[in-house]
């Protein structure tokens, strides 16, 4: 099954571990078999690794564009989740962990980055949330907000 990917002018995005950029009027790509494919909105640099989520997701992007040394980066990998595991009693945190871990074991990169971004955006809810009752007032009707959602 092949997979039509259309890209905007000068937009980058890796093929199989290659950094490529859309020419001036963009791209149509279709990949005709398996191939690892990133676009640059969904690429984290190290640096903003800065949640337990976020440096999940970094570490499975590096398993999924560096296949040949998946071994080095699965062994960080599993402490990450074992650590989150360790420190959350969130089933919902809990689930997607465990969704995520399967994802990784059966080598299916993509769908496990796709997990993670819901984790991390649940991570920034619960943030967002920690923020808005450290600054006072506010914690009750953000709570009360985020049970209606």
């Amino acid at each position: 099954m092949s997979l039509k990917i259309d890209l905007k002018a000068g937009e980058k995005f890796i093929v199989n571990g290659a950094v490529m950029v859309a020419g001036k009027s963009g791209a149509s790509l279709i990949l005709q078999n398996q191939a690892t494919f990133l676009r640059a909105k969904d690429i984290m640099q190290e640096h903003e690794a800065n949640t337990p989520g976020k440096r999940i997701y970094f570490v499975i992007m590096l398993m999924y564009i560096d296949p040949e040394a998946h071994d080095d980066y699965y062994s960080k990998f599993a402490g990450l989740i074992d650590d989150y595991l360790a420190n959350t009693s969130l089933a919902e945190v809990r689930r997607a962990l465990m969704g995520i871990l399967q994802q990784v074991n059966m080598k299916r990169f993509y769908q496990a980055l796709k997990l993670c971004k819901s984790l991390i955006q649940f991570e920034s809810k619960l943030l967002e949330v920690a923020d808005a009752g450290a600054k006072g007032g506010g914690n009750e009707r953000v709570a009360e907000k985020e049970k209606r959602r």
